[in-house]
């Protein structure tokens, strides 16, 4: 007897979720993971539909939680029908408005309000307590991503003894940093191509399912230091001390706005240095290629941050020594 396939056993489900024996299903989009997306049209109205094969993605992280961040008050698509023993969701369906391509000087400051305001939302209001710590484990196994697929992989470069010592050196002061913060919900991808630009006033949030409990500036800094678009310092500092402000008065932060900028600083970095590991191996073991052309963006950032403060400096150094004048966009054999 032979097995439906994955298409198959797609549309059938679909198929009955909408109760509409003629839904049709086309591609929507795919993502960084095993997850493919398709919509289909019924009873007048527009849906996604989620297909994550049980064997290689659960997908009851990613329905717990919409849930949390439904009851938070954040734009999340609605669900209509879920069955994660077969890996498949049919939800609302929030439009392609990426927020990346809307962004421009005259929108940015309207635009990232409302994602702003979101994620105070997020802060205040979804349940963290239960979900996985944002713990040193975790946070080192990610920077852990940069040596293996940034310095080896795409360089072709091992470094020595002494060089790991400047590496787990710079980490040890990046996880101290990132512990010392306020621990709340945290997205853990935060950024333009995850959130959609909807008729409602608060973006559509997306790609939600890795949220931890972490440092209070991790999903700012994803947002603000988006690896996709850059904006003027000056301009990024001042989103970040209105929104360290708004903290205050919420009763999440009680820090100065010095020691806020250098928190949200060393924490963009963690995040660039596991970025750099993670779009390395999105080519080289995903075959996602597209992720290479971003890399000089997060490398810019990882420089131009890390060697602000002494902790990270040696660091810095030792990259540029490796990276020189080399290309990271293109791949090496």
């Amino acid at each position: 007897m032979t097995l439906p396939t994955r298409d198959a056993l797609r549309l059938e489900w679909t198929r009955q979720a909408l109760a509409d024996p003629e839904a049709a299903l086309e591609r929507a989009s795919n993502d960084a993971s095993f997850r493919s997306y398709w919509r289909s049209h019924s009873a007048g109205r527009s849906w996604i539909v989620m297909d994550a094969p049980p064997d290689r993605e659960d997908i009851r992280p990613w329905l717990d939680v919409a849930s949390r961040l439904a009851r938070a008050g954040v734009h999340v698509p609605e669900i209509q029908a879920a069955d994660p023993m077969r890996g498949f969701v049919v939800m609302e369906d929030l439009g392609d408005r990426l927020l990346l391509p809307e962004l421009s000087e005259s929108s940015a400051d309207r635009l990232y309000g409302s994602a702003l305001d979101a994620l105070l939302a997020m802060q205040r209001h979804a349940d963290a307590g239960d979900l996985p710590a944002y713990d040193e484990a975790r946070l080192v196994a990610e920077m852990e991503l940069m040596p293996e697929w940034l310095l080896k992989r795409h360089l072709g470069y091992t470094p020595e003894c002494e060089e790991w010592d400047v590496i787990e050196s710079a980490f040890r002061a990046l996880v101290d940093n990132a512990r010392r913060q306020p621990q709340v919900f945290v997205h853990r991808d935060y950024h333009s191509r995850n959130l959609l630009v909807t008729d409602r006033d608060s973006p559509g949030v997306i790609d939600f399912q890795d949220a931890v409990r972490g440092p209070i500036t991790y999903d700012l800094v994803s947002l603000l230091r988006d690896c996709y678009i850059a904006w003027p310092e000056p301009r990024v500092n001042a989103w970040v001390e209105e929104y360290r402000q708004r903290l205050v008065e919420a009763g999440l932060a009680t820090v100065d706005a010095a020691t806020f900028l250098r928190a949200f600083d060393l924490m963009g970095l963690q995040r660039h240095i596991k970025v750099l590991g993670i779009f390395c191996r999105l080519w080289y073991r995903d075959g996602k290629a597209g992720y290479l052309q971003d890399l000089p963006l997060v490398w810019r950032y990882t420089r131009e941050v890390g060697a602000r403060y002494p902790e990270t400096a040696p660091l810095i150094a030792l990259l540029e020594r490796v990276i020189g004048n080399t290309d990271l966009t293109q791949p090496r054999p």
